[in-house]
């Protein structure tokens, strides 16, 4: 993975640094037996404890004894300077200004190394280093701590950003899941509805009117064949359709079933989106006209309305509320939206509008949609 690989370069790179200024130390002070095994031990437990500060920044995460291990770390970079001369903590503070710049927030993080700058410029400038070694030193504070906090940050930020990308990947899934689902009950719906009543009608006139049954078995072939056309569009995710195009195929599929209709649909050139909304409510509300009514008239509608456009789609079938979906808001009545209406919802949300579903006081039924429409548009 990315973030391992990262993670992987920047402890080696980390390492690299304390191995570097470890050397240092000890080409500095073994020039004495005593000194040299103080400056030995020091180093040991500075690199040590600073591994395993590291070692849990780059994981995002901290020590399992912090903040001892932090202050242990602090203990170790200032003890050494009363006890070797010549201030080796020079050589480690570097390392602990990486440290405080990891665990703590940025601002007091660099105050912290603000202080050790002038601890140790402080340090060294009355001691026997030239004034050039001195500025040398205490720049290595900074620049060395802000490339370990760079490094961690980097390493973090890239495990962040693939968790991030792993993430989009499971939405982009998700989101696709639901279109399928709901492309298959909007647009399904509606031909297996007709493949069902016109069978039933084939059925029933086979034996007194063979000539029109088989007039219907026809016009259920023509559906099945736009319902598998369907079926391949969603699989490739494209959908294209019509608001004209679906109130036309809504009528001669209302008509045929018996159900008088009146349709009025005002003259504008609508946005894709919206217009692909408004053609699914009205598949989804005839849909449930001739699944769950008993309507005898039906009428589709359609106003400007101030920068907006409203369909309505009227029957005068609801039945009575006994908590089934009674017309072609699914789940009117019951005070809880069907999964079509909530459909129907998304894709007038995505179109910059709503979809309400509501009773009228004849009996009747209303579906409702409203859906952004370009001014400019209006022809």
């Amino acid at each position: 993975m990315v973030s391992s690989s990262a993670r992987r370069l920047s402890s080696a790179l980390i390492t690299a640094v304390s191995c570097a200024y470890t050397v240092i130390a000890l080409v500095y002070f073994l020039q004495g037996a005593l000194y040299g095994v103080l400056a030995v031990v020091v180093f040991l437990v500075v690199v040590a404890v600073h591994y395993v500060n590291m070692r849990a920044g780059l994981r995002g995460g901290r020590p399992p004894a912090f903040p001892l291990t932090v202050l242990l770390q602090v203990v170790a970079t200032y003890l050494p300077d009363f006890l070797l001369p010549g201030g080796m903590s020079a050589l480690t503070t570097p390392l602990l200004a990486g440290t405080l710049l990891v665990y703590l927030p940025l601002r007091w993080g660099g105050a912290a190394v603000g202080l050790i700058m002038l601890y140790e410029g402080t340090l060294l400038w009355f001691g026997p280093q030239a004034a050039h070694l001195t500025l040398f030193y205490v720049v290595t504070v900074p620049t060395t701590g802000t490339m370990i906090y760079a490094l961690v940050r980097f390493t973090r930020v890239t495990a962040e950003l693939e968790q991030a990308r792993a993430e989009l990947a499971d939405a982009a899934v998700l989101k696709e899941r639901v279109r399928i689902s709901r492309d298959l009950h909007d647009g399904l719906g509606r031909s297996l509805t007709a493949i069902a009543l016109k069978g039933d009608l084939a059925g029933r006139l086979i034996d007194r009117d063979p000539g029109t049954a088989r007039a219907e078995v026809g016009e259920l072939v023509q559906v099945a064949r736009e319902a598998a056309q369907d079926v391949r569009q969603v699989a490739r995710g494209y959908r294209a359709m019509s608001l004209a195009g679906e109130v036309g195929r809504a009528v001669a599929l209302l008509e045929s079933s018996g159900v008088s209709v009146q349709a009025h649909l005002a003259d504008v050139t609508l946005p894709t989106r919206s217009e692909e909304a408004l053609a699914w409510a009205v598949r989804e509300g005839v849909t449930n006209v001739l699944r769950h009514s008993r309507a005898t008239t039906c009428t589709i509608t359609t106003s400007l309305q101030e920068g907006t456009i409203r369909l309505e789609l009227a029957n005068d079938g609801a039945p009575p509320d006994s908590g089934t979906d009674p017309g072609p808001g699914p789940g009117a009545g019951t005070g809880v939206p069907g999964a079509g209406l909530v459909s129907l919802a998304e894709r007038a949300a995505q179109a910059g509008g709503t979809a309400t579903g509501s009773r009228t006081g004849q009996g009747g039924f209303v579906l409702a949609m409203e859906v952004a429409v370009r001014r400019e548009a209006v022809s």
